[in-house]
């Protein structure tokens, strides 16, 4: 059988039996597409993941030890901790004091850089951010704004020394900032005379980076206590795990569907050309060919859903990025190898039983009577 004839042969097939043809070609298709959407999406995952983790603020805390509380840490704190994580982390530092309100309530204030503050927190709901530059500025908490006359015009008094602030914005988290009542960390130092007791920090990465800037950090700042957030980190490590594992199966289990449904397709095309491949042995088709012929018209059809499922995979997984985390994933093209070969392993796999039927044809028995 001749390159000529086994290319006519293979044209005639995928052509005059386009519902076979096209039933495969659309498995093989969503195969690629499914395989190519979540391959692109992982390649981003993690940067993706832990940028929206980055939203929920520090997953380190550097605190003064407890019997420097008064103290506070050292002056150059923040510096050294700056200069252990890095640019791209984000650090700010807090004191707090219990200051007594204007109706005679105790209330905590914490003395804070609103720039850093709103960096590092993303999530906080706060209605109108102060500018740094606004050294009489207050973010006045939710529950805070029960306990002083006017939010607008707050009145503090620490150990007998008062301080008059304007409310520049309202907080909401659900959480103690609720209770407190925020300024600038410069006025917070002259009129509580008391230094930044904390510094929370939001580094980039996983658990094992978090883990990494602690150690250095503990070594630069012996004197400090410096802990994870064990939630926030623990949670982002368990989340990226589990969701490294549903892509896996996903990918697993569409391409054991696709199989079954092409080794459904490919051995009703056997079964309704039997008398055609056995034509073809009778006029001295040898066994190799056949089998080659039937290989070859799997593989043209994995690679057409390749072609296919690739455009319409990184398609999917622009927009599914879009959606959910509002950073498009562009086309990989380091994936497509990856997407041909489950294609190609795909097809020989179903390719396997038809091509057991193609070996036990009996011309003669098949023929008898035409």
């Amino acid at each position: 059988m001749s390159r000529l004839s086994m290319g006519a042969l293979l044209r005639r097939s995928l052509l005059h039996r386009r519902a076979r043809s096209l039933s495969a070609l659309v498995a093989m298709t969503v195969s690629a597409a499914v395989a190519t959407a979540l391959l692109t999406l992982y390649a981003d995952l993690d940067a993706k993941l832990h940028h929206e983790f980055r939203s929920f603020g520090a997953n380190i805390i550097v605190t003064a030890p407890s019997s420097d509380d008064a103290k506070g840490l050292p002056a150059n704190a923040l510096k050294r901790v700056n200069d252990v994580v890095g640019e791209n982390a984000i650090a700010a530092e807090f004191g707090y004091a219990v200051a007594t309100t204007d109706r005679g309530t105790p209330i905590v204030v914490a003395g804070t850089d609103f720039d850093a503050a709103r960096r590092l927190n993303a999530w906080w709901q706060v209605d109108a951010w102060p500018t740094s530059s606004d050294s009489s500025a207050a973010l006045v908490g939710q529950r805070a704004a029960n306990f002083i006359a006017d939010e607008h015009n707050v009145q503090l008094t620490f150990a007998g020394k008062p301080l008059d602030l304007h409310g520049a914005g309202r907080l909401r988290t659900g959480g103690d900032e609720d209770s407190r009542i925020y300024i600038p960390m410069a006025a917070f130092t002259a009129w509580t005379d008391t230094r930044p007791g904390v510094i929370e920090v939001q580094v980039p990465g996983g658990a094992a980076q978090v883990e990494a800037a602690i150690t250095r950090l503990r070594q630069q700042l012996p004197e400090a206590k410096i802990e994870p957030v064990r939630q926030l980190v623990e949670g982002e490590s368990r989340i990226v795990d589990k969701t490294h594992a549903l892509m896996y199966g996903a990918v697993l289990l569409i391409a054991l569907t696709v199989a079954v449904s092409v080794l459904a397709t490919l051995s009703a095309s056997v079964l309704e050309r039997r008398r055609d491949f056995a034509l073809m042995k009778a006029l001295g088709g040898s066994q190799k060919q056949l089998m080659a012929m039937f290989l070859l018209e799997a593989l043209v059809l994995a690679l057409a859903g390749v072609a296919a499922g690739f455009v319409i995979g990184s398609a999917a997984a622009w927009a599914i990025s879009q959606l959910n985390f509002h950073t498009a994933s562009l086309p990989h093209v380091g994936v497509l190898p990856l997407v041909l070969l489950l294609n190609i392993l795909i097809a020989v796999l179903a390719a396997v039983f038809p091509v057991r039927v193609l070996r036990t044809l009996e011309p003669a028995a098949l023929l008898k009577g035409d």
